[in-house]
């Protein structure tokens, strides 16, 4: 998501080009395996069929948005790039919409704490504004621009990412689990740098921080007053207030 761009792809362009088809082909792959064993459906309700598409609807502007930018019109790049700032809003303010709606219905999965599902997901959210923020600010300045957005969209991979893993297996900490392989995306990033320069860039780092600090901050939060209140005020009057936020939910694997 460079600015500016040299004439022929470079080495370094043809990493983040292979990099974001990693991360949409992981991202894709989890839904379609979900999919294909029957664990997702096109009955579920219109709201989770509307955060979907926004979701792909994202991960294809991601990918457009890196091909322009390492081989393709920077004018076209520029112009889709203010296309990309509401789609990503509009990714957010559905990322928050599908969390309470699942919180509200007592719907969280039996691997997730629900208070610490409902705490997390808009964590991970206000990573993503916070890294997408940064890398708009810092549009001009290409190496930060393009190394932030790929850690920023690398922030909401977890959705895709989770499928892939046995969450059910790996027991309280599913959640954490998920955010702390996503780093291996930026640790790639990481090693690329070292290699092409003898160097990394502060700007894989900053991303790679603002993504751990998802963890302890969810976690601190969700278990104080101050997630207690929220979890309440969400459930309430609704079916999710009968389930304990800070219980796991009945696992269909014993029943």
């Amino acid at each position: 998501m460079a600015t500016i761009a040299p004439a022929a792809a470079t080495s370094n362009d043809r990493f983040f080009m292979r990099m974001a088809i990693i991360i949409a082909f992981t991202i894709i792959s989890g839904f379609v395996l979900h999919f294909a064993m029957g664990r997702s459906s096109l009955g579920a309700r219109p709201l989770v069929h509307v955060h979907g598409l926004v979701f792909m609807g994202w991960v294809v502007l991601f990918l457009i948005q890196v091909r322009l930018a390492t081989g393709g019109s920077l004018a076209l790049h520029r112009r889709l790039g203010w296309i990309a700032a509401g789609w990503a809003c509009l990714l957010v303010v559905m990322g928050l919409a599908i969390t309470i709606d699942v919180a509200m219905r007592g719907g969280t999965p039996f691997f997730f704490l629900p208070q610490y599902f409902l705490i997390a997901n808009p964590m991970t959210m206000l990573c993503f504004v916070a890294l997408t923020t940064a890398a708009i600010r810092l549009r001009r300045s290409t190496d930060w621009h393009k190394r932030l957005h790929l850690c920023a969209t690398v922030s909401i991979i977890g959705p895709g990412l989770g499928r892939l893993l046995p969450l059910p297996l790996m027991g309280p900490y599913s959640f954490d689990i998920v955010i702390f392989v996503s780093l291996l995306f930026p640790a790639a990033g990481m090693i690329h740098d070292w290699r092409q320069s003898g160097r990394v860039h502060r700007a894989w780092a900053w991303g790679a921080l603002a993504i751990f600090l998802i963890v302890p901050t969810s976690q601190i939060i969700a278990r104080s007053p101050v997630g207690d209140m929220i979890y309440a005020a969400v459930t309430q009057g609704h079916p999710g207030e009968k389930v304990p936020g800070l219980e796991f939910p009945p696992s269909p694997l014993t029943e």
